[in-house]
This record gives C-alpha cells, sequence and structure tokens, in this order.
C-alpha cells in the first residue's frame, strides 16, 4: 500500500502533465490521478487473488465513470443521477481496453477491474488520453505483469502544422484528430477520424505521436521504479501431451481438408463435424470444452500456415476484394436505404430525416450539447447463424456505430445548407468480417438515395496481418471472419476518393511496426478506389430531392426580438402553430426559423402565421383583417395574427357613422389602413381612407371638391374643422 504522496511530471504539447500516487484510493492494487490542464482523472487497478475458473481468456474489465460534477453540470432525468454509460463513456472504454490487453500474459486468468473516474474536466483536454495512461501507469505499479508502460496522444493538424494534444476546440479546425498508442518499440493502437487526408499525412503523424509518447512512458518508469510492486511470475499453462497425441491420431489429416474448403458454411459443418468425432471417441476420457479448445489451436496453426505460405482461404490474392454488390431504393417508405454485399458480409442501412428539434442531447463531459446525425449499428445473432438472447446495445455495437458515423460525418452538409437531423440505422444481415467497414459504405449508399447532398462517396477496408516467430509478415486485403479471429490486426480504414475519414487499428500482438501500418494504408487506399468505383455504378451521387415521404425544410429569418411574439407565454403560441398546421418549427437564438412538414400547403400556412406574428405594422399600409371587439367609439381589427389596431367611428365610412354597430359585426372582414401609430404603440386604422384611395382611383378628375369648403369662424384661410382635423362631414 502506498502511504507517501508522490507526484511525477513532464511538459506535453506545451502544458504540464502529472501523475500523483499514495494519497487517493489506497487499498487499490494500484491507484494514480492523472492530470493534464484542469482535467483530472482518478484510476485504480484491482486484482483478484485467485483465478477465475472455466476462463480460457484474459478477464480484464475497463469500467470508465464519467461524473457530470466533473464539468459543473448536473445530469438530467427525474432522477437527477448518472445512469448507465454515455456513448462517449463506452467508446473510452473501449480505447482503453484495445491497447492495455494485448500487453496482459495471454495466460492470466485472474480478474483485473481497472476503474476510471473523471473528476474533473476543462472541456478543453479530452479525459480518454488520460484514463490509457492512467490504466498504464497503474497497472505497471500493481503486482500484474503487464508488459507496459503505453502511453497515450492525440494529433491534429491545423494551419499545415502537426499539432500535439489539441483543445477541443483546436479539433474543430482540425484536419486530422488522430490517437496514438504506443509503447518503447512498437504502435499498440490508432484510432482516428480525418477531413479526407492522405496516406503520407497519417503515416507521419502516426509517427510523430510515437515519438511524443516516449517521454510520457519514462515518466511512468519512474512512477514504477519509485512505487511498483513486485511482479509474480507469468503463470504457464502446460499443454496436456496425451491429449494432443490423441487429437492427432483422429484429425491430423483431416484439419487440413476442413481449412481448404473456401465457402464459411461449408468450413463451419467441416468443424462441427470434427468437434462431434472428436466428442465420441474421447469424450469419455477428457472435457468437451478441452477437446474444442485443442481443435481449435490445431485450426489456427493450419490457417496461418497457409497464408505466410501465400495461400488464403477462399484462394484470393493478399490485395484482393471478394465480389460485391450494391443496392439502393430497396424499402417503399423509408427516406432512404442502401444495400451492401461483400461477399458473406451483408448490411442494410435505412435513413431517416427529421426536423433539427429531434436532434440528440448529449449528456456528457464535452463541449457538445446536441448531436445532429446519428448512426446505429445492430449485429443480431441470425447475422452469424446463432441461437442468442437478444439484449441491449453492447459496447461492440455502439463502438462499430460509432467508428461508420466517424467516417462519414465528413462528408455531410452543414445544418445551415441542409437542415434536418439525419438518423442512419445499419441491420447487419450476414457477418464475415469488417461488417463496420459495410456499414459504412451502406450508410454512404443510403444517404444518396435519401437525397442527402454528400459531398462524396464514402468507402471502407479491414486490412489482416498473419505474422511468426521469424519475424515473417504479410497484410491481407478484406479479411473475413476467420481471417479476424485468427489473425494477429484489424485494420479499418475508410475514406473518399480524395482520402481517409476515419481509421481503427486493433492488434493482438505487443506492437506493430510502422512499415506495416504503411503497407497496410496503401493497400487500402487501392480497395477502398475500388470499392468506390463498384458503388459509384449503382448510384454515383445524391438524388435531387429527398424522399416524398421526408419532411421539408423551410427556413426563414425573423428578428430575434420577436422571437418572444413566436414562441409566446410558455410556448403558447408556438404550440397553437404546431397543433393547427401539423409542421415542426424550430427556433433558435439568431431568429432562424426552420419549418418542416412533408405537406408545402401546411409549411407555408406556418409561414404566413409566422410572418404575422413578427411583421411590423408601417404607416400606409392597406391590411384585411377581422372585427375582434366592438367599442362605443369604434371597432378593433386585427390586421396581423396578435396586433390589433382602432377604426375610430368617424373612419369606419364615407359618410357619419352613428353607431358602430349598425356598421360592422365581430367577425367581419375589413379592409383598413394605417394611418398612425402614437408612442405608445398604438395602432390607428381607417376604413374611410381605403375608400377615398379607391375613389381617387376610379373616378373622372372635376374641377370642383368633393366637398365645399367650409371656413371657421375667425375669417378666411383657417384650416377646416373636423374631427381630427379633417373637413366635417356634409349634412345629410
Amino acid at each position: 500500500m502506498i502511504t507517501i504522496p508522490k507526484s511525477f511530471e513532464v511538459v506535453v504539447g506545451g502544458r504540464k502533465l502529472s501523475i500523483d500516487t499514495g494519497k487517493l484510493a489506497g487499498q487499490a492494487d494500484g491507484a494514480v490521478t492523472v492530470r493534464y490542464g484542469e482535467t483530472v482523472v482518478l484510476v485504480t487497478a484491482c486484482v483478484a487473488r485467485e483465478p477465475r475458473e472455466g476462463t480460457d481468456f484474459v478477464p480484464l474489465t475497463i469500467d470508465y465513470e464519467e461524473r457530470l460534477y466533473a464539468a459543473g453540470k448536473i445530469p438530467g432525468g427525474f432522477i437527477r443521477r448518472e445512469g448507465r454509460p454515455s456513448e462517449q463513456a463506452t467508446l473510452a472504454s473501449r480505447l482503453t481496453d484495445r491497447p492495455i490487453r494485448p500487453l496482459l500474459p495471454k495466460t492470466w486468468r485472474r480478474e483485473i477491474q481497472v476503474i476510471i473516474t473523471v473528476l474533473s474536466a476543462d472541456q478543453e483536454n479530452d479525459p480518454d488520453l488520460l484514463a490509457v495512461i492512467g490504466a498504464s501507469a497503474a497497472l505497471s505499479m500493481s503486482e500484474v505483469p503487464f508488459d507496459g508502460p503505453v502511453s497515450a496522444i492525440r494529433v491534429g493538424h491545423i494551419n499545415n502544422e502537426l499539432v500535439l494534444n489539441p483543445t477541443l476546440a483546436q479539433l474543430e479546425e482540425s484536419q486530422l484528430d488522430l490517437v496514438v498508442v504506443s509503447t518503447r518499440e512498437a504502435i499498440v493502437m490508432v484510432e482516428a477520424g480525418a477531413r479526407e487526408v492522405s496516406e503520407d499525412m497519417v503515416t507521419g503523424a502516426i509517427r510523430f505521436g510515437h515519438e511524443a509518447n516516449q517521454d510520457i512512458i519514462k515518466l511512468q518508469d519512474q512512477l514504477r521504479e519509485a512505487c511498483g510492486q513486485p511482479k509474480v511470475e507469468v503463470p504457464s499453462i502446460e499443454g496436456n501431451a496425451e491429449l494432443e497425441s490423441a487429437i492427432s491420431a483422429i484429425v491430423e489429416a483431416k484439419v487440413p481438408q476442413v481449412c481448404a474448403l473456401p465457402d464459411k458454411p461449408q468450413r463451419q459443418k467441416g468443424v462441427d463435424e470434427l468437434k462431434k468425432e472428436l466428442v465420441e471417441k474421447l469424450g469419455e476420457k477428457f472435457p468437451e470444452a478441452e477437446l474444442e479448445a485443442a481443435l481449435d489451436k490445431r485450426m489456427k496453426a493450419e490457417i496461418r500456415a497457409n497464408i505466410l505460405a501465400g495461400k488464403r482461404l477462399d484462394g484470393r490474392r493478399f490485395d484482393e476484394v471478394r465480389p460485391i454488390s450494391c443496392e439502393v431504393g430497396l424499402l417503399p417508405r423509408t427516406h432512404g436505404s442502401g444495400l451492401f454485399t461483400r461477399g458473406q458480409t451483408q448490411v442494410l442501412t435505412i435513413t431517416t430525416l427529421g426536423s433539427i428539434r429531434e436532434e440528440q442531447k448529449l449528456d456528457g463531459l464535452g463541449i457538445e450539447e446536441t448531436k445532429r446525425f446519428i448512426h446505429h449499428y445492430n449485429f443480431p445473432p441470425f447475422s452469424t447463424g446463432e441461437v442468442k438472447r437478444i439484449g441491449t446495445t453492447g459496447r461492440r455495437e455502439i463502438g462499430h456505430g460509432a467508428l461508420a458515423e466517424r467516417a462519414i460525418l465528413p462528408v455531410l452538409p452543414k445544418e445551415e445548407d441542409f437542415p434536418y437531423t439525419i438518423r442512419l440505422v445499419s441491420e447487419v444481415l450476414s457477418s464475415s468480417g469488417s461488417t463496420s467497414m459495410a456499414s459504412a459504405c451502406a450508410s454512404s449508399l443510403s444517404l444518396m438515395d435519401a437525397g442527402v447532398p454528400v459531398k462524396k462517396a464514402v468507402a471502407g477496408i479491414a486490412m489482416g496481418l498473419v505474422t511468426n516467430d521469424k519475424g515473417e509478415w504479410v497484410t491481407l486485403t478484406d479479411i473475413e471472419g476467420v481471417e479476424d479471429a485468427y489473425g494477429d490486426m484489424d485494420f479499418k480504414v475508410a475514406g473518399t476518393v480524395e482520402g481517409i475519414t476515419a481509421l481503427q487499428m486493433d492488434i493482438k500482438l505487443k506492437g506493430v511496426s510502422q512499415e506495416i501500418l504503411r503497407k497496410a494504408l496503401v493497400d487500402a487506399r487501392a480497395a477502398r478506389l475500388h470499392i468506390l468505383n463498384i458503388m459509384g455504378q449503382t448510384i454515383s451521387s445524391s438524388r435531387a430531392e429527398v424522399s416524398r415521404y421526408a419532411p421539408r425544410m423551410y427556413k426563414m429569418m425573423i428578428d430575434p426580438s420577436k422571437i418572444g411574439a413566436v414562441i409566446g407565454t410558455g410556448g403558447k403560441t408556438i404550440r397553437s402553430i404546431i397543433e393547427e398546421t401539423k409542421t415542426t418549427i424550430d427556433v433558435e437564438d439568431d431568429g432562424t426559423v426552420i419549418i418542416g412538414s412533408p405537406d408545402e400547403a401546411a409549411a407555408r400556412k406556418a409561414i404566413g402565421i409566422i410572418e404575422g406574428l413578427t411583421k411590423e405594422v408601417e404607416v400606409g399600409t392597406v391590411y384585411t383583417g377581422k372585427v375582434t371587439r366592438i367599442l362605443n367609439f369604434g371597432a378593433m381589427v386585427e390586421i396581423l395574427p396578435g396586433k390589433e389596431g382602432l377604426v375610430h367611428v368617424s373612419e369606419l365610412a364615407e359618410h357619419r357613422v352613428e353607431k358602430v354597430e349598425d356598421e360592422v359585426k365581430i367577425g367581419d372582414e375589413l379592409t383598413v389602413k394605417v394611418i398612425g401609430i402614437d408612442n405608445l404603440g398604438r395602432v390607428n386604422l381607417s376604413r374611410r381612407a381605403v375608400f377615398e384611395s379607391v375613389s381617387r382611383t376610379s373616378a373622372p378628375k372635376v374641377d370642383e371638391p368633393r366637398f365645399p369648403r367650409q371656413e371657421r369662424e375667425g375669417g378666411p384661410g383657417q384650416r377646416p374643422f373636423g374631427p381630427r382635423g379633417r373637413p366635417p362631414y356634409p349634412k345629410r
């Protein structure tokens, strides 16, 4: 147990990064606080005392806990407490897990739990990098034989320069958002979003990030030397020679035959038959799980040896893509649909367009509060021919969906040009390698089918790697499921004809060289261009209009000071407009109003009402309105929605009106002219002025005035006397 607080510091990207230990969470096997700027995370690692029975994998759990108090926020919802992890928290957990897991002994069977708690978030420095560094530091301090440390760094490209750990605000202007995780010798994980950047830029940024990581790795070395616990020996699992010999006698000649089957269902059938035979002949002597594991080990060794010898499962070249087919417009009532099939991988993506008010609200630690582009990914059990329980969305589904979303985001139109919320749902119908990249392809097809004016089409491909103890290696283009399972790398690269928009690399090794990454990127570009060419033969650009079932969005601008008039007290006015016109209405602070409806007439009606609410009454303008009230001295007429004016009894007609009710009634439509607005904003109207205007326009010219001039007492030359200084009406 660490009792003396210690701190270790280094400057990274012009800011101080510190790792402290010995002050918080003293009972954990390893505990550190990592601070960068004013972002602080607490990372703890705890290890179970005994191995977990029946486990054939490394039992590592990474939990990333967002606390909204870290950014001075109170959680939304009724209970005002953090609930299930946000999407960002899930992605941060995966970001930490992927580089840590390969560096743990494959024979380790004691449970390890790493908990990352975000204590402070300055909304400038993302906590996700600190989570990786903290997990590495905590495990380095513990007794676990962790083959680290690792460090994570973010690389941006701003104003034609590579920038270390750009702030969240700077990333908005960056062409690249690349996370590089590495050890002293090699790259362990990369992940990026980009705006169509070149392979050379990505390669240079990876090298730049790897070099910057070395200072943080040295800092963790100092921490381990000062505070680390003695490491336990790497557990060994001795092979069962008797089991190996018994299996060899049965399947030695059959495994190569099964591995040579190019079709996945046929190959799976062959494997099932071998399992059945082993259980029938050896089941009484050995547990079924051990028999299956031993057979799987033999299959893996055979397939890897074949690949290194130049032979892939389905006979393809190392750089060859499986057969591809594309379709659009499959579903009649959806706003857009695209089907992408590559080999035995098939994804159907559906586009739905909605109003801006339907954008997703984010309850997290980032600077973004809402999200208008959403991509969801579903992986049902039938996609692999299995029977499983369908539960809630898992980490894998969230991660794959986020990767495809990141790939598509750079080509979407801006909100001011296309004021819609866009939701994509990718349904995986069949899976045998890289459904996330198939989702990116299907999403691109679906968006164009829906009439979303995307800049370019996007396609993605997954690259694989197989190595051996002699240092030999080969990269594989478009890996299928078994090559992913038995291979050493899954490197997904998506982009347009111009460049990369997203990438993600996961490995099972302790690191890969930059030479391997460079080769994979070059081959991925060739494959991507091949796929884009096939997609272009199905649909080469977005449709001219959105689906007739999608809402049409109409944008108008109003004076921001008039927003209150549109909203009304407690939202009463805008709700009444929405109910009356059956439209959606979104009002922004700058006065932008977006009206959405599949019915153009309804949208125009809503626009007219809003124009009436926000339009200024002008002197001299003629309006047609309804009489709303009768007063002793005149009638009130609503000339615009919510705006009334007074027609004085003397202005109701060309003749003298004794009683207002004799001339008009409530509900009558009157055409009136604005003759004045007083300093209190009260509007004076005249119906008589409209009659006079019509008379002057239609009547022939005469020399004599219509009403004889009458002089006031006091002599000639005085103004005629009458109501409001007008000529008196002639007596009847």
